[in-house]
């Protein structure tokens, strides 16, 4: 398959910039696979939707602020650091911006001189080693003060902020492990009031740890779909929760996860049977048409960019004609798009 294959128009305007006043108000595109249909919905309509006793796997990572702005020691011009994950107790893989100008021994100035790095090797594709004086668990505090929302480029905001609502709603409310540098957006329209719902149709709602890396936005630098080589994200099932999905799994109740990451989780967790294997590993899964599902019955997503490997993940999920159908649809419909926007259930 070549990577325009999974190409679409979107109009500037409809790429969500801020979101919504309340999280669950979200428009809900319903594509039903079996009748090959799609119809408008409402997020709040979720829990009537859905059968009673389906299984709803959420991913509790929590996004940290990943990006860093400052200047190299010695110069004015801005330059930026998005962390990826950490390589040992110091040293990071980071993305680089302008990465010509970050050669190894450039140090960068954070803030007002309280934090710095410096490029201890140069990677392709503009990522850097950057090194740090202080550990990981100490760098991640002073993060939360000179640390920006990791939002991904589409989204405009001014050099300086603000930044306090992204800090909020970039997150998801049952955000709980740090590790993430991007949000698992479908996760973002869940309230309280929503899960209250989803628990009094007897649905179960269980957790796993999947931390979204480089993976999600990782560019597509090869002409065919095959060729791509998808980067490894960090995934934890807890005993407990692949107990529950594997009992619903035997009792024939419906899995339904929530987003793309969760998804990669699940399914490099299943053995060839659909069972989940509980544990830490990393998920290196490449999902796109002609994959065998074996661990999902349905899927909550947002709405993903053209050529995108997430994009690739939910056309094969349902179908590469019904998904580009429905986006065509949701296009013509002005839907929200991107990680501030509406989302999409297949079932």
């Amino acid at each position: 398959m070549r990577i325009e294959e999974f190409d679409y128009h979107l109009p500037p305007e409809l790429i969500a910039q801020q979101p919504l006043p309340q999280r669950d108000q979200a428009r809900m595109l319903v594509v039903r696979r079996r009748t090959d249909t799609f119809q408008d919905s409402s997020f709040r309509d979720l829990p009537s939707i859905l059968q009673p006793g389906t299984v709803i796997v959420i991913n509790n990572t929590r996004v940290f602020p990943a990006r860093l702005v400052g200047h190299r020691r010695g110069h004015r011009g801005r330059v930026e650091i998005l962390l990826l994950r950490p390589v040992t107790d110091t040293i990071w893989d980071a993305l680089v911006k302008p990465a010509r100008v970050m050669s190894v021994g450039t140090e960068v100035i954070i803030g007002n001189g309280q934090l710095a790095a410096r490029v201890v090797r140069e990677l392709a594709e503009g990522r850097r080693h950057v090194q740090f004086p202080r550990p990981v668990p100490e760098l991640l505090h002073h993060l939360e003060r000179w640390g920006q929302p990791p939002l991904p480029p589409y989204i405009k905001r001014p050099p300086t902020g603000p930044w306090d609502e992204d800090r909020e709603r970039y997150q998801t409310i049952y955000a709980r492990y740090p590790g993430a540098v991007a949000a698992p957006t479908a996760g973002l329209h869940f309230t309280e009031r929503i899960f209250e719902q989803l628990r009094a149709r007897q649905m179960e709602i269980v957790e796993l740890t999947h931390h979204v890396g480089y993976a999600t936005f990782q560019p597509l630098r090869v002409s065919r779909v095959e060729e791509h080589v998808l980067e490894p994200e960090q995934s934890i099932i807890p005993e407990e929760t692949a107990q529950r999905v594997n009992r619903a799994r035997r009792e024939g109740r419906p899995i339904l996860a929530v987003g793309t990451t969760t998804v990669r989780a699940l399914e490099s967790a299943a053995d060839p049977t659909g069972m989940i294997r509980p544990g830490r590993r990393w998920a290196d899964v490449f999902i796109y048409p002609g994959y065998r599902f074996r661990a999902i019955d349905a899927l909550l997503t947002n709405f993903h960019l053209p050529r995108s490997t997430l994009l690739m993940l939910v056309c094969a999920f349902a179908t590469r004609d019904l998904i580009l159908r429905a986006y065509k649809y949701a296009v013509s419909q002005r839907y929200r798009f991107y990680s501030y926007g509406d989302c999409m259930l297949i079932i």
